[in-house]
């Protein structure tokens, strides 16, 4: 599954943004001037996002058959929205979610349970934990169109998201014109680069798709 595909949100679930201080740059969640080097670390908050092919659900009818007229229900995750609260020990990031669906067959009141899932991935690809919850549709009779909201909350230890100090302070000591290491980017360092990897957390939520679901996603 890629991890990369992110709705713009907060970015999420706060997504690199480029631009917007004058003689720097940012490169993720660092500050870069162009004079003196990085002169910020990120934040310890992780980003938010919807990995590739689980923002929206497809449910067919009784005989299975993926055609288009054979469509139960079809769901999509939006206005997905992060606050970040941390503390020396620990960082929580709780998301909330709406669920826009539409049904085929408007006949009667209908319940329809979405499962979804709300994950920790660190480094871009390694699973820390996975929770799994529910939300719930109701349809009206005649109702074509229903909404939900839905919500969550992951935990990132606060030791694993800071960087070490000698990390820290490779990356933001001042270096002048004419030092042996002035033209060489801080960010380069195979060493600052694996401890930002390590440090670096996303929070990724989605619908909890079986291999059909997520197969029929990938290939439409």
């Amino acid at each position: 599954m890629k991890l990369r595909h992110r709705l713009t949100l907060t970015a999420l679930l706060g997504a690199t943004a480029l631009g917007g201080l004058a003689g720097c740059k940012t490169r993720g969640e660092l500050v870069v001037d162009e004079g003196v080097g990085v002169t910020a670390v990120r934040s310890r908050c992780p980003a938010v996002g919807v990995p590739n092919y689980t923002g929206d659900v497809t449910m067919f009818g009784g005989a299975g058959q993926k055609t288009a007229d054979n469509i139960d229900v079809v769901a999509a995750l939006t206005n997905v929205r992060s606050q970040c609260s941390e503390t020396p020990e620990q960082i929580t990031s709780s998301v909330t979610f709406d669920v826009q669906a539409k049904r085929a067959d408007t006949r009667g009141a209908r319940q329809v349970n979405l499962p979804y899932f709300v994950t920790v991935v660190r480094g871009g690809n390694s699973l820390v934990s996975k929770r799994v919850g529910q939300v719930t549709v109701n349809f009206a009779d005649g109702q074509e169109r229903a909404s939900a909201s839905g919500s969550g909350a992951a935990f990132v230890d606060g030791a694993e998201a800071t960087l070490p100090d000698d990390i820290r302070e490779k990356i933001t000591r001042k270096r002048r014109a004419g030092d042996a290491d002035a033209a060489v980017d801080p960010l380069s360092d195979p060493e600052v680069k694996a401890a930002l990897a390590r440090a670096e957390f996303e929070v990724l939520i989605g619908f909890q798709l079986n291999q059909d679901q997520l197969a029929y996603n990938a290939t439409r």
